[in-house]
């Protein structure tokens, strides 16, 4: 269960979500939960959560070690902090800063070669979901994603199916409608990686989950956990969400 904060919070609402959220959610060993703040929130997110059941994960990851890449954060800089997971190919990276499949596969690489944990975005925009080409869609952005990318190196991987047009928007996929979706990338993911790869991979659903959807969705055999946007920014939320 992974929390994206995108550009909210500063370093002491952040301490202070994280003093009330800790409590909610101490002893909940079903999942794995991860918080992904800001970069400016990550050294403070660390320290508040130390020693509890919450890890902490970053927004992006450049594919350089070091470099004159101005506004670029790299792997050994968040591994130093001590964060473990990172969101790669997030939809609004993709929207308005130019992230394309070809990046997002050279992220990939750096972070599961840095040991990081990614959390791999892929979905359709609303006007692919209407034409009837989110099976294409998702295919070509998983396989351009994994491109040269082995099972061994890839054991780390995890997979976020986000649809475009429930970001934000209120509109969620039904359950059904997104366990397809999932269905159709684990069998992407059997062609590149092979069955046994496939079958234990994590594929979280990302589009407007909120406390009173997510047992619903995670109902869903195909779905095996969420991304949650705007419903992670409040701790009672999130909380609620993971412990549907």
């Amino acid at each position: 269960m992974a929390a994206n904060w995108k550009m909210y919070k500063t370093p002491d609402e952040t301490r202070e979500y994280l003093r009330e959220f800790l409590p909610l959610v101490a002893g909940h060993d079903r999942d794995e939960i991860v918080v992904c703040p800001p970069y400016t929130d990550v050294a403070t997110a660390i320290e508040a959560a130390r020693g509890s059941n919450v890890a902490v994960g970053v927004q992006n990851v450049h594919w350089k070690a070091d470099g004159a890449y101005t506004g670029e954060i790299s792997a050994p800089m968040l591994l130093c902090l001590g964060v473990t997971h990172v969101i790669i190919g997030h939809s609004e990276r993709r929207q308005y800063f130019g992230e394309t499949d070809d990046t997002v596969n050279l992220r990939l690489k750096t972070a599961l070669e840095s040991g990081l944990t990614p959390i791999c975005c892929v979905g359709e925009v609303l006007q692919e979901r209407e034409a009837g080409l989110t099976d294409d869609v998702l295919r070509r952005q998983c396989v351009r994603a994994f491109h040269a990318v082995s099972a061994k190196k890839a054991a780390k991987l995890i997979v976020a199916y986000e649809p475009v047009w429930a970001i934000g928007t209120g509109k969620t996929a039904t359950p059904e409608l997104a366990a397809e979706a999932h269905a159709v990338i684990r069998r992407e993911a059997v062609e590149i990686f092979g069955d046994e790869f496939a079958a234990k991979l994590r594929i979280l659903y990302g589009g407007s989950v909120k406390p009173d959807n997510a047992k619903a969705l995670m109902s869903q055999e195909e779905i095996d956990g969420a991304l949650v946007g705007g419903a992670s920014l409040d701790p009672k939320s999130f909380a609620a969400i993971v412990k549907y």
